[in-house]
């Protein structure tokens, strides 16, 4: 099956019964993720059996890269999982950021997100000549947040590469979120996600962190409506106490693109 999460495109297999091995995986995401030449999408998900959830998921990137958690994706995964018979409408998965619980309701789903850890605020960091101050938090994924007053003419691309592949993140890297902050409960992003390597239409980890740090720095309080590149609102929850996050819930909608038969040519 085929799902769009704000934007966000992904490719969802029952893996449960598995006919990939362990060092097909990555490979096969690579090729399945391709545009043009294949289905095509920024995520491959799979679907396996777990002894701590309703279910294991394992997530990669289009580059086969696998990655920890994924907001967005982690809301195509419940649905899916839901509409098939795997899970209830309230569950939880395994992933490699730890346990996740959702709840689905039609094509609204709700995360409750592991709690987000490794916050710095306002460090000074060198892209490309000039001083930039950046702040960062990991919300299952590292994210790197910078502060905007117009989002219209950033190149995400460009600035977002330098900023994912920097010294100062390595050796993970960091995805790389622009941030304008239209009010007290409303946020604009725009989010280079490390992985796909590009700009993608909605990050679900990337609000999430965006959200987390205008809170922290001052600029908003929950919940927090998140306008993503594709035009997609988001809604952000979160429970702090002593500037220390307690919950964090990320929630919208989720879109079924197709279902059907993948042919063998679309992964040679």
């Amino acid at each position: 099956m085929k799902m769009s999460g704000s934007g966000n495109d992904f490719v969802l297999m029952d893996h449960r019964k598995p006919f990939l091995g362990e060092d097909r995986m990555r490979e096969f995401a690579r090729k399945v993720c391709r545009r043009k030449v294949s289905v095509g999408a920024d995520g491959l998900i799979l679907i396996e059996e777990s002894e701590k959830a309703d279910f294991k998921w394992r997530f990669f990137n289009a580059d086969g890269s696998e990655a920890e958690m994924c907001g967005n994706g982690g809301r195509c995964v419940a649905r899916f999982a839901h509409l098939k018979g795997i899970a209830g409408s309230s569950l939880s998965f395994e992933t490699l950021a730890g346990i996740i619980s959702a709840e689905v309701n039609g094509k609204r789903v709700k995360l409750e997100m592991t709690k987000p850890h490794s916050v710095k605020l306002d460090e000074k960091i060198a892209i490309e000549g000039k001083e930039l101050t950046l702040s960062s938090i990991n919300t299952g994924v590292p994210h790197a947040v910078l502060f905007l007053k117009n989002l219209e003419h950033v190149d995400v691309v460009d600035m977002g590469r330098v900023i994912r592949f920097h010294p100062h993140y390595a050796p993970a890297g960091a995805n790389a979120n622009f941030v304008k902050v239209d009010d007290s409960s409303r946020l604009s992003v725009r989010t280079y996600e490390r992985g796909v390597e590009d700009e993608t239409l909605a990050c679900g980890t990337g609000a999430v962190a965006s959200a987390l740090i205008a809170a922290f720095k001052g600029f908003v309080k929950s919940p927090v409506s998140i306008k993503t590149s594709g035009g997609e609102i988001l809604t952000v929850h979160f429970e702090m106490e002593s500037d220390q996050i307690k919950k964090v819930f990320f929630e919208g909608d989720v879109h079924i693109t197709c279902e059907g038969e993948m042919w063998e040519e679309a992964y040679e």
